[in-house]
């Protein structure tokens, strides 16, 4: 038996050998609506590019093998996935919910899916015996965990709560955007879906929109892409072939953003106006030991506060290398300010509550040379 080929072989070599007619080593972009068919009854597998598309095919079968899952679909946008996850929800269910997520993922609980019916019950997920205690006290249906989370980079023990959730018969869901199937698998720890928002890493250049679920079991993956298709929030193949271009390059674009962020984190400690960095590379973080046995790597996004609210309008307006941008992942480094612009819809009293403050800024590391990057934060600081 052949030996499984690694992540990088399969990212690196993700939609060749599909074009067996002209052997074309990239994926045609099928940019088509419809499929002709010979005759009655028989089909080349694609009617209509809504149910499936052969560019959208290919991504989804690279997804799939580098999760290690069952079935991959593509969506429209990082909330276009975690949309079509609350459908397999009734209204009346309750999900446990991470706390501290992306401002849209928070917008999206609150204002569409509890009008519906279904309840976010926030808490730290990064405490699992808070996680116990809400399982104990509220019977969730569901467990929607992002690690690490966003901005504050709080790292949750997988394993531990996959136990809870089979316990309690929820399923459990992460968002693992931040770290990509490249440094940790969620479904090998026990995850029943992973979603992405592709627009990140795994599409990698800041050029396209995109979302991603990844399902460990086949049943899962047929409901996720009933969905998918029902609904219609599914990625063109434009987009489709720029994420899989993208997946090409992923472990060598995310092993220079990591080396590059904790250069720039181990530097930011030491600096006397920055008061705290959140980065789970550094060993007093208290995600990192879970990250060494649990992933391969840290990612490439940080967190700091600076010593004066007053330095964030400077800082913001003078950045030179970093460049002050919403979104992450891609290979320029970007900086952002989380209060006003990705957790805007949060009221002032759990972003307070959360230390989603007025001193708090993200980072998100690109490839750029890391002295560079060094230099533009000294500059300000």
């Amino acid at each position: 038996m052949a030996k499984p080929k690694s992540i990088e072989t399969l990212l690196a070599q993700a939609g060749a050998r599909r074009d067996p007619h002209t052997g074309a080593l990239s994926t045609p972009i099928y940019q088509t609506a419809s499929f002709a068919h010979a005759e009655l009854g028989l089909s080349t597998g694609y009617d209509y590019s809504r149910t499936s598309n052969p560019t959208r095919h290919a991504l989804e079968e690279a997804l799939t093998e580098a999760e290690g899952g069952a079935r991959a679909c593509a969506f429209a946008s990082g909330l276009a996935a975690i949309d079509a996850l609350l459908r397999l929800f009734q209204p009346g269910d309750r999900l446990i919910v991470t706390e501290d997520l992306y401002g849209g993922t928070f917008r999206l609980f609150e204002q569409c899916a509890r009008p519906f019916g279904l309840e976010a019950i926030y808490v730290d997920t990064s405490d699992t015996d808070a996680v116990r205690h809400a399982f104990a006290q509220c019977g969730a249906k569901g467990l929607f965990v992002e690690s690490p989370t966003n901005p504050l980079l709080k790292v949750a023990d997988l394993p531990a709560l996959a136990e809870l959730a089979r316990k309690h018969n929820a399923v459990f869901i992460v968002d693992n955007t931040f770290l990509t199937p490249f440094l940790q698998k969620p479904l090998a720890l026990g995850a029943h879906l992973t979603t992405y928002s592709a627009t990140k890493y795994l599409a990698g250049h800041n050029d396209v929109v995109a979302g991603a679920v990844v399902a460990a079991t086949p049943e899962l993956g047929e409901k996720i892409a009933f969905y998918q298709n029902a609904v219609g929030g599914i990625l063109g193949p434009m987009d489709c072939w720029l994420t899989l271009r993208g997946l090409k390059t992923l472990p060598l674009r995310l092993q220079r953003q990591q080396d590059n962020a904790l250069r720039i984190a181990q530097w930011l400690n030491e600096h006397p106006r920055v008061p705290r960095v959140y980065y789970p590379g550094l060993s007093a973080h208290p995600g990192h030991h879970i990250l060494l046995r649990d992933g391969i790597g840290f990612g490439g996004m940080i967190a700091f506060e600076v010593d004066e609210p007053a330095r964030v309008p400077a800082i913001l307006k003078n950045v030179q290398t970093f460049l002050f941008a919403e979104s992450l992942g891609g290979v320029e480094s970007l900086i952002t300010y989380p209060l006003v612009q990705t957790h805007a819809d949060m009221d002032a009293a759990l972003l307070q509550r959360l230390n989603i403050n007025d001193r708090l800024l993200r980072l998100s590391v690109g490839i750029e040379h890391v002295d560079d990057l060094i230099a533009d934060l000294e500059s300000l600081l």
